[in-house]
């Protein structure tokens, strides 16, 4: 994927330690708060391409977000998510996979279409590359799931992983939504309200999740494991998305 402009954004690679420093600056700002001057890093940022959306005027950074190539499921141990999620299941997995990480938005920023030209910069991507599967982990904020039940209840009854592709359990700590609340009926709107954008857009273009979802301290979150494979997108949600990337 090359640089390219839509609307009032500008995506493009991350060029240099600088960049991804800003995007460091970002991802604290959006996951820990306004609290310092922090940088929110690990080792996978010096393994990951870093993809930026800037305001095309201003330069100012507004969304970034990184990706993890893999030429197919044999290397899903090499992956972030495997840290978190048993994902033998997926090393059968023959075609190009990406994982997609870290995605965020400055908090102050609100405009629907920075996310719109983000998944535009991953659509070219995909496309340039052949991809076949995209995968990360989709962060619901804090640890209190009781906040979520409505939204968790909606993704075990109508978005849970393929079994050929089952993530399994590996965290210490994990609350298994699907045996919990199998008997829940979900309130739809406020499902809808408590989702996070990221997962949305997946569940949109027809990705599932993992049956638990893993209780992350660190980083003050929820997370579940989330796959989509490229051929499952509806033709119609393929064409916005490649129309936006044009």
């Amino acid at each position: 994927m090359t640089g390219f402009a839509k609307g009032r954004y500008l995506a493009r690679h991350a060029d240099g330690p600088e960049d991804i420093r800003a995007a460091q600056r970002l991802r604290y700002l959006a996951f820990h708060g306004p609290s310092g001057p922090g940088l929110d890093q690990d080792p996978f940022d010096d393994i990951c391409t870093h993809i930026l959306v800037e305001e095309a005027e201003s330069g100012r950074l507004v969304c970034c977000f990184r990706i993890l190539p893999l030429a197919g499921g044999d290397e899903i141990g090499r992956s972030y998510s495997a840290q978190f999620y048993e994902l033998s299941a997926l090393a059968s997995f023959e075609g190009p996979m990406v994982e997609m990480g870290r995605f965020c938005v400055d908090p102050e920023a609100r405009d629907p279409d920075i996310v719109r030209v983000a998944w535009a910069a991953m659509t070219r991507y995909v496309d340039d590359n052949g991809v076949e599967m995209l995968f990360g982990c989709s962060s619901f904020k804090g640890t209190d799931a009781e906040t979520y039940h409505d939204a968790f209840a909606m993704l075990a009854a109508r978005h849970l992983a393929p079994r050929r592709w089952w993530p399994r359990v590996k965290a210490p700590s994990v609350v298994e939504f699907a045996k919990k609340l199998r008997r829940r009926k979900p309130d739809a709107k406020q499902a809808m309200l408590r989702m996070p954008p990221l997962l949305r857009t997946y569940l949109l273009m027809g990705g599932w999740v993992s049956d638990h979802a893993v209780v992350d301290r660190q980083m003050n979150t929820l997370h579940v494991f989330t796959g989509l494979e490229i051929a499952a997108i509806p033709p119609s949600r393929k064409r916005l998305l490649r129309a936006v990337a044009q």
